[in-house]
């Protein structure tokens, strides 16, 4: 496996070539994604003689949801990628908010990536022993009343996207969310259910749960810090997508972990993992 790529790169004003071409091409929906609880639209964006594949997810298309009153899913995802840009991890595809054939909805750049998740990225395993390369995560009921236990792998990549879902406090990081990219490098999407103000973090990457956090995350973490002031670009544009409520929570979660200097743990008031996993 490659080591990941990137490294942290303050600011998220410049404009991409693929959030130009997201923008601004035009959308034609080649079909539905059946399976998904809202609706997901497969397109292809075409602009100046670029194109690319893309899912577009209309608001108009978005469940309800009892938990998350304010906004709408669609504003969270552009958030969670303009948090992941501003780490300079570049964990989330591209995704852009912007009219299409069915309203504003959220338009994320397609990651080819076969069938998710990757292999060698989550494993159910005999015994109560994760093994070398492993986290453990919990136990598992597999039929007849047999358990097995969920692990993940002890992988950079797993572990900066696990910092990333603690910041913007993601309550759906499942095993299907995971993109490896041909080039090795590994993506998260379905950001939707992000942002709340109360704990919300449901994922499957428990396994660094309370162990410090890397120096490289420590770092980060400080840089988004600094990006968070009042009057700081990435702020303002999150001050669009999210209500100040949540804006203020996303600060004092960056604050947290600076303090304590390790990964989350599961708070109890919440199911920690997302059913279904996968």
């Amino acid at each position: 496996m490659p080591p990941p790529e990137r490294v942290p790169a303050p600011g998220v004003s410049a404009v991409t070539p693929m959030e130009e071409l997201l923008t601004r091409g035009e959308l034609t929906v080649r079909g539905r994604i059946a399976e998904a609880s809202n609706a997901v639209l497969l397109c292809t964006a075409a602009y100046e003689g670029r194109t690319a594949e893309c899912v577009y997810k209309p608001v108009k298309g978005e469940r309800p949801l009892w938990d998350f009153p304010d906004g709408n899913l669609a504003r969270r995802e552009r958030a969670a990628y303009l948090v992941s840009e501003a780490t300079g991890w570049g964990l989330v595809p591209t995704t852009v908010l912007r009219d299409g054939p069915y309203g504003e909805g959220m338009v994320q750049h397609w990651i080819d990536a076969g069938e998710p998740p990757e292999p060698g990225l989550l494993a159910l395993v005999e015994g109560e022993e994760a093994g070398e390369g492993w986290k453990p995560v919990a136990l598992a009921e597999v039929g007849e009343g047999r358990t097995a236990l969920l692990v993940h792998a002890d992988d950079p990549r797993l572990r900066r996207l696990a910092v990333l879902d603690a910041v913007i406090n993601n309550g759906d990081r499942k095993g299907g969310h995971l993109l490896p990219a041909p080039d090795g490098r590994l993506y998260g999407i379905d950001h939707g259910v992000s942002f709340h103000s109360e704990d919300k973090l449901r994922t499957l990457l428990w396994g660094w749960a309370g162990e410090p956090l890397t120096g490289e995350a420590r770092s980060v973490l400080a840089s988004l810090e600094a990006q968070l002031a009042e009057g700081a670009p990435l702020a303002t544009r999150l001050a669009e997508l999210i209500t100040p409520v949540e804006l203020a929570a996303v600060r004092a979660r960056v604050a947290l972990l600076l303090s304590n200097g390790t990964h989350p743990k599961p708070s109890g008031q919440w199911p920690a993992i997302p059913w279904p996993p996968v």
